[in-house]
């Protein structure tokens, strides 16, 4: 039998502190978060994200209620990007996030072009994801530190308006005979390739050690 995630109710006397939850200091503390947090409100957690989120932005299109958006919310929330941009639908499949979305900014953008001006506006460029024609490989481009990162839907990959908004494409090289991956696992992969880049430590430290 697995051992039961996170911890019991915190013994008495509590500790003090304005980023403490009382009832999870009464009842316990199971949910997936590192240790860094334990007993801690959601908005005092969402508060210290914030101080410390990454520059770059993860955007995916949801014209058919794509499974994969919760995966790419619970990875972007453990690479700490700055928002998750959700694409068409408002509604999307929040079961795979895990309940990390109520950690991480979302923003919802009903068509591409209106992605593509708020990320004008802020100076960001667009960077598409996907094996296209064209596309330069992922293993060896120069990612912008500012960025959006933008998938598309599984199966169709980045719609033409997608390919249109994005300044680049970049695609993840494969060597097995399958001619594409699932999207959750290409949003991974590039925000990993973003953190090998712009956040892993010079000393090689465990960041996950600390919470830092």
């Amino acid at each position: 039998m697995s051992e039961e995630i996170g911890v019991g109710p915190h013994p008495e006397p509590w500790p003090a502190g304005k980023h403490l939850d009382p009832e999870l200091l009464r009842g316990g503390d199971r949910r997936n978060v590192i240790d860094r947090y334990r007993y801690w409100s959601v908005e005092a957690i969402r508060a210290d994200l914030d101080a410390r989120r990454h520059p770059f932005h993860v955007a995916i299109e949801n014209w058919e209620h794509d499974r994969n958006i919760g995966t790419v919310v619970r990875t972007a929330n453990a690479f700490a990007a700055a928002a998750v941009h959700i694409v068409g639908r408002r509604r999307w499949n929040r079961r795979g996030a895990m309940m990390t979305d109520v950690y991480q900014h979302i923003v919802h953008h009903p068509t591409v072009s209106e992605l593509a001006e708020w990320a004008g506006g802020e100076g960001l460029p667009i960077v598409g994801v996907d094996n296209l024609p064209g596309a330069e490989p992922l293993e060896t481009a120069e990612l912008p530190e500012r960025c959006v990162l933008l998938f598309g839907q599984e199966g169709p990959g980045l719609s033409p308006e997608a390919r249109t908004a994005a300044a680049r494409v970049l695609y993840i090289s494969q060597f097995g005979s399958t001619r594409s991956i699932n999207a959750g696992v290409a949003a991974g992969i590039a925000m990993h390739t973003w953190i090998r880049r712009w956040a892993v430590p010079s000393d090689g430290s465990p960041v996950w050690a600390t919470g830092g």
